[in-house]
């Protein structure tokens, strides 16, 4: 089984597999940022945003297809993804590996958002790159927010402003109703 939490940059995602792995602990937490930040080691990624290769939309579905098969436990994966295209493309591939997916969308207002991101320190030793980071995250708010009505039917919206505790509670409740 694959949890997907998703949202704005700054809706919570971590936070929550933070604290759903503390009261799941067979669950496995797969990060696909960690397979972006790997490809930008090896190609150029013109966009600049990893998501964009179509190798790091394979490797994140192939992987978590591995990590289910040869594991048998359940992965937690924290990470945006709303371009309907590329979310069709790796959910498509999960669920063609017969695997249950359970997708879940943070909803956060934007001036939440942004006062997360403000408060988020991304590389404490280089200011300057910092702010960049900021500043790309908040370009992306409105992008998120004006997806959410093209994710997948079967996605389950979530307030992203309760705390992390409460959102746990409804993840663990909405996984084990479906199981």
């Amino acid at each position: 089984m694959i949890v997907w939490v998703n949202g704005a940059f700054g809706s919570g995602k971590t936070t929550l597999v933070d604290e759903l792995r503390t009261r799941w602990p067979e669950a496995l937490v797969h990060d696909p940022e960690l397979v972006g930040y790997v490809l930008r080691q090896i190609v150029e990624v013109p966009t600049g945003d990893f998501q964009d290769l179509r190798l790091w939309r394979r490797q994140v579905a192939d992987l978590a297809v591995g990590l289910v098969e040869e594991y048998d436990r359940p992965v937690l994966v924290p990470m945006t993804l709303v371009d309907p295209g590329y979310a069709g493309e790796i959910f498509g591939a999960l669920k063609g590996a017969g695997i249950e997916v359970h997708h879940f969308f943070l909803k956060v207002s934007r001036q939440v958002l942004e006062e997360r991101i403000d408060g988020r320190s991304f590389t404490p030793d280089d200011p300057a790159r910092d702010e960049r980071v900021r500043r790309w995250c908040k370009d992306r708010i409105e992008p998120c927010l004006a997806a959410a009505d093209a994710l997948p039917a079967d996605t389950t919206f979530l307030d992203g402003e309760l705390s992390p505790r409460e959102l746990a509670d409804q993840v663990l409740s909405h996984v084990r109703a479906g199981a």
